[in-house]
């Protein structure tokens, strides 16, 4: 990857959560030291601050269970605008926030891949598929229904219009998913999602499956959002979100996700998700955060700085 224009976003929702906490997301990024990280790597960065919306009035929904509605509706329409403004400058960076924030972040850069003619794909690294719709969800916690919102599935009107370019489904690529209902598993199969829960990576490794996808995108000039939630990783070296699930990505394997990459220099936006640090342990999490992000944006394992922990 060669030197890039990373503008940093930042994403303070926590309304799609249902432990408060995420909000602080973007100033722990930044407190961990991400703009330095990608200055030192030869990168310029861009910081926009944080996207706000007004307090808007409450939304009902046949399903009892939604909470927040109208505020995941007013986040999605403000992040679409910037995800799309952002993308045309450089590589956006959102700094989340709950990851109800992608359903606004990925419509946006697909929005801006569809102006450039190309297809948009999205490598989706999360314990959960979050392909939940308003009308399924049974926690009511939107930070499960992005992956459903951009694809372009039903169950969202009329709160919400279908995304003006919808990623196509078989474009979704999902690795370390651990839990998942039965709703969602009958919705994934039924769209063609690709997923690979963390028994397949178990069984195959992380490297193969992820290289296959790779030489897809690149097969058809794609571009590639990388969206990376806390849960993904293990809470044994990840404790700061309010989501956990045992079994989840090791820190070599994470690394090496990013480092290929990193390799395939594809990635053209990427998401930093259900950072909680009121559940952090001095920082821990949010500094790993920023250390994957330096290893996909070109931090190699004989620059890499010896843990402080």
């Amino acid at each position: 990857m060669s030197q890039k224009t990373c503008i940093l976003v930042g994403a303070p929702v926590q309304s799609g959560a249902g432990q408060p906490g995420c909000v602080m997301g973007p100033a722990a990024y930044r407190t961990a030291g991400l703009g330095g990280a990608l200055t030192s790597l030869g990168h310029r960065v861009e910081d926009r601050g944080d996207v706000a919306i007004a307090v808007p009035a409450p939304m009902p929904h046949a399903n009892d269970a939604v909470e927040n509605l109208a505020e995941f509706v007013s986040w999605t329409h403000a992040l679409t605008v910037a995800a799309a403004d952002a993308s045309k400058d450089g590589l956006p960076i959102f700094l989340g926030g709950d990851h109800s924030l992608a359903a606004g972040t990925v419509a946006g850069v697909a929005q801006h891949a569809a102006a450039l003619g190309q297809p948009q794909f999205v490598l989706w690294l999360d314990a959960h598929p979050d392909f939940h719709a308003l009308d399924s969800t049974e926690s009511g916690h939107l930070h499960g229904t992005p992956v459903a919102y951009f694809t372009g599935q039903d169950g969202f009107a009329p709160a919400l219009d279908t995304p003006t370019a919808p990623v196509p489904a078989e474009n979704v690529c999902m690795m370390g998913i651990r839990s998942v209902d039965r709703a969602e598993n009958l919705r994934l199969a039924a769209a063609g999602v690709t997923v690979h829960d963390m028994r397949a990576i178990d069984e195959q490794g992380i490297a193969a499956p992820l290289r296959a996808f790779l030489s897809h995108v690149a097969a058809v000039n794609g571009r590639l959002h990388l969206s990376l939630d806390v849960d993904f990783l293990d809470p044994d070296i990840a404790p700061a979100v309010g989501t956990t699930v045992p079994g989840g990505a090791t820190f070599r394997e994470a690394h090496l996700i990013m480092e290929m990459l990193h390799d395939s220099g594809l990635v053209t936006s990427l998401d930093l998700v259900e950072l909680n640090p009121f559940l952090d342990l001095r920082g821990r999490t949010a500094k790993l955060m920023v250390d994957l992000t330096a290893s996909l944006m070109g931090r190699t394992v004989l620059d890499r700085k010896t843990r402080s922990y």
